[in-house]
């Protein structure tokens, strides 16, 4: 049939989904004609599948003896690897195939090559069900008997995990260390006894292995035995001696050990070799607090008979009755999951656990556990039950205190009642309601038990006790929310529903909070869509302030909760409505980018008599827009008229684009209005130019001076956009504006301080630089401001040294005395005093009076050449010029225009 095909052309390499060949298929199955006529052909011997297996692999993993003979006549790699890094020995090895490990072998194959876990195929030997002969051969190979794989196991560890007694034998007699350990500290007798393996355990104790060794967390075998229950390894190890209450690094005997394991056997057997029962770990619990926590009946049974102090309590004050009561049936019914798919049995389980729990707790009162006993922060074993959700172990405690419980002097910051409504524990809420008088209980924070299941969800909660009274009215202490609101935050429905069907009082959907606020606010804010539809449908007030005087439409406009704020605008809500900063939805439509909303509002807006678009500081949502870049919506704003010409605010859209270096914003703006906004001043007389200039946005101030912006237009403290750029360090707009646009070098502010004055008070030697490269003349470069410094002075005393070297160059005159009558030479000193110092001991060293006009050639010479020009770097901070704050106020985080920075 092979040939019919391959005569009918049939693809030799041709793979399935797994790119399995026709060559690996004949190999696993043994078809050595097949295989044969296959590579007579042409097919690839040395392909691989998706896992990296090659034929050779598939052939030695099913025992194909014949096969493996001939691919390995054929040269094939013997050593080859798949992705986890196995040989074809390695799979031999693993499925006990010995004929394929001794042709393997005696073709030479890595008997110690590890896989990508640093297993050997001695490891895999050692491990197999049917490895036995496999391992032999290997040894006999030379195999390395000690080497450990990445987590640190030996062939021995593996021969412990799995009981091959047989096996290890034949390791230890060819030199297999015994107490070699793993990554975890764990010796081969370590693993035997968690797994259970008493004709191993045998084999390695005669063998002279360490009982006492310490493994992981500092445990013996003995430890592991007593807590994997069992017990016949307990006795094994017990009969070759051990001190028996030696503790692991937690404090823990075998005895506690064997109390967690729940064996009884184990605990009679340790307490028979004189295992002291009063032990405690280094967190103060006994053995009987362990039993208690796993909820071991016949342990505690065991441990009370013989004398365990039941009202013991460890280092936080719980007793055993604490542990029994806590006994977590969420962990069990996990674990019991593995062994239970149907539901039902599931629960059939969880409840025979319940009542296990149940027995323990009742024993422990019978033998006079006191439930009164409190821990260290005020819990009683009640809390505990309530807390974990055991029904019947409710029931057993609030029999046993006499129907009830008194909360008053308890330390405790949260009543039962509490614990079991925030942990959803319906049950135990239903036991603890018929024993409260008081439902409207508060935690530390003022909460209710209410409150908390409808913050978390629990519905079956929320019934439970709005059915016996509980107020949806209560307010907690810290954020003055109710239950309504509580739930509204998660999003719970079905428990808001409960709530608001419960109350006759229509105003209770309009409930507020400290900050005022709504249900519906907050499920616009958290954008639960069904919570805001059910409070709707409740005419729940659309229109309701907090105390910032924000509506649920500013929210979801913040928030971008879509489908919220469409339910609202379907409710015909306040457009207009402003905040304490008189701050519209439109505003923050605009500021936030959604240009759909703030068409809809627009339209809505401008159909009132009364809509002024100014909030308190004369900002509009086109202010907004232009400073957060939005220029979707900016062109939803320039269809309207009322925004082709700029109102409010003297520092305008065009001055709000520029200064964030929204270039396209700004763009929008010269072309859909008169060009002579360009021009434009804010209340400080500075132009779109001088924001460019402080930011150093060099495309915007491109596209300024392309509409004929004024280069040299000055603000009221005579600045221009260059002397602001100059100051502010800013190299890219002081080039544009010296080079390209030819600005003004001779203008002064009103301290008489020059372009060239103010980039080298602020050490900003760049600028300073590129403007005097265009500085000729000799009066502009001894100009003098307000204080009669010269820019040689300012240069100089701000150690500005090619500064000071250009200006030398260029005639600079060092004989100027400023306005203390101080030289540029005694300008560089630190203060006035040290210059005053300075010039009397010039005037003592030298002939004549430093005043004196003779030139500065006649006594210093400066050797320019000598002067190296250092690589300059761009120097320069933004620098508050003024406060002329646009509206910082706390609260959302809008950021304002930057007139305060600019």
């Amino acid at each position: 049939m092979v040939n019919l095909l391959l005569a009918k052309g049939a693809n030799i390499n041709a793979f399935d989904k797994k790119d399995r060949r026709a060559l690996h298929w004949a190999a696993y199955m043994g078809h050595l004609d097949v295989v044969a006529l296959l590579i007579n052909h042409d097919a690839e011997v040395t392909c691989k599948d998706k896992k990296g297996y090659t034929p050779l692999h598939a052939a030695a993993s099913n025992g194909q003896i014949n096969v493996v003979k001939h691919l390995l006549n054929l040269g094939v790699e013997i050593d080859e690897i798949n992705v986890y890094g196995n040989t074809a020995l390695h799979l031999a090895c693993y499925n006990g195939q010995d004929a394929v490990v001794n042709e393997l072998t005696d073709y030479g194959a890595n008997v110690n090559q590890p896989n990508n876990s640093g297993f050997t195929p001695l490891h895999f030997a050692a491990a197999s069900t049917h490895g036995a002969l496999c391992l032999e051969l290997l040894v006999n190979n030379g195999a390395d008997v000690n080497i450990q794989s990445k987590d640190g196991k030996s062939p021995l560890h593996m021969t412990a995990v799995h009981g091959r007694f047989t096996r290890s034998q034949t390791l230890i007699q060819n030199g297999g260390e015994i107490d070699c350990v793993d990554k975890d500290g764990n010796t081969p007798l370590h693993v035997a006894a968690r797994y259970g393996h008493e004709l191993l355990i045998n084999t390695l104790i005669t063998s002279g292995a360490d009982t006492a060794k310490c493994g992981i967390h500092s445990m013996f075998p003995l430890h592991l035995a007593a807590l994997n229950a069992h017990s016949d390894c307990c006795r094994k190890l017990l009969s070759s001696g051990f001190e028996i209450d030696t503790p692991d690094k937690f404090g823990r005997t075998c005895l506690h050990a064997a109390a967690a394991g729940g064996n009884v056997e184990c605990i009679k057997l340790l307490q028979s070799s004189g295992a002291d029962f009063h032990k405690k770990d280094k967190c103060g619990r006994t053995p009987l607090h362990y039993a208690a926590a796993n909820c071991h009946f016949h342990c505690i049974e065991t441990l009370v008979t013989t004398g365990a102090n039941v009202n013991e309590t460890d280092d936080w004050g719980r007793t055993a009755l604490h542990y029994a009561a806590a006994s977590d049936m969420d962990r069990n019914k996990t674990t019991l999951g593995n062994a239970h798919e149907n539901s039902e049995e599931l629960e059939k389980a969880r409840e025979m656990k319940e009542k296990e729990a149940a027995l323990c707790l009742e024993f422990l009162l019978q033998n006079d556990a006191n439930p009164s006993i409190r821990d260290k922060e005020g819990y009683n074993s009640i809390h505990y039950a309530a807390a974990y959700g055991h029904r019947q172990c409710l029931e057993l405690l609030l029999e046993r205190t006499n129907s009830g419980f008194d909360e008053s002097d308890s330390g405790a910051t949260k009543s039962p009642l509490h614990l079991a409504a925030y942990n959803g524990h319906h049950q135990a809420l239903e036991v603890l309601l018929q024993s409260l008088v008081d439902l409207d209980i508060r935690d530390e924070k003022g909460r209710t038990a209410l409150d908390l299941a409808a913050f978390k969800g629990h519905t079956e909660c929320v019934e439970a006790l709005i059915n016996q009274g509980a107020s949806i009215f209560v307010k907690d202490n810290v954020t003055k929310r109710t239950p309504l609101h509580a739930s509204v935050i998660n999003g719970h429905t079905l428990c808001l529903r409960l709530l608001l069907e419960i109350s006759d009082n229509p105003e209770v959907v309009d409930v507020k909070d400290a900050k005022g606020q709504t249900p519906l606010m907050l499920a616009v804010a958290y954008g639960h869509i069904d919570a805001v539809s059910l409070l709707l449908e409740k005419e729940a007030n659309v229109d309701a302030v907090d105390i910032m005087g924000c509506t649920a439409l500013h929210r979801g406009i913040v928030t971008g909760h879509e489908e919220c704020v469409q339910m609202l605008l379907e409710q015909e809500v306040s457009i207009l409505c402003k905040d304490s900063r008189g701050r519209t939805p439109l505003h923050y439509a605009a500021a936030r980018g959604h240009a759909t909303w703030l068409s809809e509002l627009l339209q809505i807006a401008l159909s009132e008599e009364d809509c002024s678009f100014k909030d308190n500081q004369g900002y509009t949502p086109l202010h907004w827009a232009c400073y957060n870049g939005n220029e979707n919506c900016i062109e939803v704003l320039l269809e309207q008229k009322c925004f082709r010409k700029f109102i409010g605010n003297p520092f305008t859209p065009l001055h709000c684009a520029i200064i964030n270096d929204h270039e396209n914003c700004a763009s929008l703006l010269l072309g859909a209005i008169d060009s002579s906004i360009v021009n434009c001043r804010d209340d400080k007389g500075r132009t779109p130019l001088h924001a460019a200039a402080f930011a150093d946005h060099v495309e915007c101030l491109q596209l300024l001076l392309r509409h004929n912006a004024q280069v040299n237009a000055a603000d009221n403290s005579g600045k221009t956009a260059l002397m602001m750029a100059a100051e502010n360090g800013q190299a890219g707009a002081v080039d544009i504006l010296v080079n390209s646009a030819q600005a003004d070098l001779t203008v002064k502010d009103k301290d008489l301080n020059t372009p060239l004055h103010l980039a080298c008070s602020k050490g900003h030697e760049k600028c300073a630089l590129l403007i005097l490269d265009k500085i000729h003349d000799e009066s502009l470069i001894n100009a003098k401001n307000n204080a009669l410094q010269t820019p040689l002075h300012v240069a100089a005393r701000n150690g500005l040294k090619v500064v000071v070297e250009e200006l030398l160059a260029k005639g600079a005159c060092v004989l100027a005395v400023d306005e203390n009558g101080h030289t540029p030479a005694l300008a560089c000193a630190p203060n006035k005093d040290v210059a005053d110092c300075l010039a009397l001991i010039l005037a003592t060293m030298m002939p004549f009076s430093p005043s004196s006009t003779m030139t500065a050639v006649n006594f210093i010479c400066f050797k320019k050449d000598n002067l190296s020009r250092t690589t300059l770097s761009n120097l320069g901070s933004m620098v508050s010029l003024c406060s002329n704050n646009v509206g910082s106020e706390d609260g959302y985080n809008e950021n304002d225009s930057d007139s305060e920075t600019f």
